[in-house]
């Protein structure tokens, strides 16, 4: 219990990382497998679908997310979004997070009476999915920040990885090992997020 508290402490924001990974890409890749397996999801849908972008395939999203922005932001102010690509792209890989509608609507038609539920429910699966993962690989020395250039980027990375239509992308999560530390972290006070009645 102590080493999980840990864990879940020592997950953080990281946008300072580099090209290297501590662990092999197989460990990495196992444990995205791990989690995909076995996070909660509603009715048991299992309707996460997770995609782990490395080496070209990973410079690629984020050539794709800056080519994408640069339509869209002002060019006279368009260098601090470029800076920020470059930092996700010096990362050694990305974990693209998904929602197979097909799932949720699958669901939605099955069991009307929860209709207008499913897909808040399947949002809170991933956030799950999302959060293991992210203290898992952060465990294993590597950092990692959250994502979030959808719908924007949507189509071109469905095409571009030729991935189902109904897959519906929520959050990119570019990882490396760290280069900084992050600054400290400020919290609210407990006792007013968090109440017993006993």
């Amino acid at each position: 219990m102590k080493e999980f508290r840990q864990m879940v402490e020592n997950r953080r924001t990281y946008y300072e990382i580099d090209k290297k990974s501590p662990i092999s890409d197989q460990e990495i890749r196992e444990i995205i497998e791990h989690a995909v397996k076995h996070v909660p999801s509603p009715f048991n849908s299992q309707s996460a679908r997770v995609v782990l972008l490395l080496g070209e395939n990973h410079d690629k999203l984020w050539e794709i997310t800056r080519e994408t922005l640069r339509k869209i932001v002002p060019a006279d102010s368009f260098s601090s979004t470029d800076a920020k690509i470059d930092g996700f792209k010096k990362g050694y890989g990305t974990i693209m997070f998904f929602e197979d509608q097909a799932v949720v609507e699958g669901l939605q038609e099955q069991f009307e009476l929860y209709k207008d539920a499913f897909p808040v429910w399947s949002l809170q699966s991933s956030g799950m999915l999302q959060y293991n993962i992210w203290v898992a690989i952060e465990s294993k020395g590597l950092g990692a920040s959250l994502q979030h250039y959808n719908p924007l980027i949507d189509d071109e990375v469905k095409e571009t990885w030729d991935l189902p239509k109904k897959w519906k992308l929520l959050a990119q999560m570019p990882f490396g090992t760290p280069t900084n530390e992050p600054g400290d972290k400020e919290f609210s006070p407990v006792e007013s997020r968090f109440k017993v009645f006993s």
